[in-house]
């Protein structure tokens, strides 16, 4: 990961925990999360800001999309690796199991996303991968 984008991911972290997880710019009224994750290879612990969808229940969407970049983000192979994962949301602490959404199930959400947050349907569009969705469900 590029020291630009550490310090990028630095700065959403503590503006979010500054102000009990409201972002502001590009993430302006949007649904944010701090996602902790264990390195796959590292086994260090990472954080993560994303975007959510709230699911049934207590559970949790996130989306791989990496800005519709040509492969999926670090986060995304560390939950594979390690699903165990603690997420902020607000000022709330929670723990959580992710698992990659199939078929019908993440084809629902992702639409659901994609017409919520259309920047979403932008990523597909610069990309030849499918956008992972991973549920997180509690834990």
């Amino acid at each position: 990961m590029s020291d630009e984008l550490n310090d990028w991911n630095a700065q959403i972290i503590e503006e979010f925990r500054g102000n009990a997880g409201k972002v502001g710019g590009m993430f302006d009224g949007a649904p944010l999360l701090l996602l902790h994750t264990t390195g796959a290879k590292s086994g260090k612990e990472r954080i993560s800001p994303l975007m959510y969808q709230a699911l049934d229940g207590d559970s949790i969407a996130i989306f791989a999309s990496k800005g519709g970049a040509p492969d999926n983000p670090d986060w995304f192979h560390n939950v594979k690796a390690n699903p165990e994962v603690e997420v902020e949301v607000g000022t709330r602490q929670q723990k959580f199991v992710a698992r990659v959404a199939e078929g019908e199930e993440r084809d629902t959400i992702w639409t659901r996303q994609k017409g919520s947050f259309p920047q979403f349907a932008g990523y597909e569009e610069q990309t030849d991968r499918t956008i992972p969705v991973v549920v997180l469900d509690v834990a």
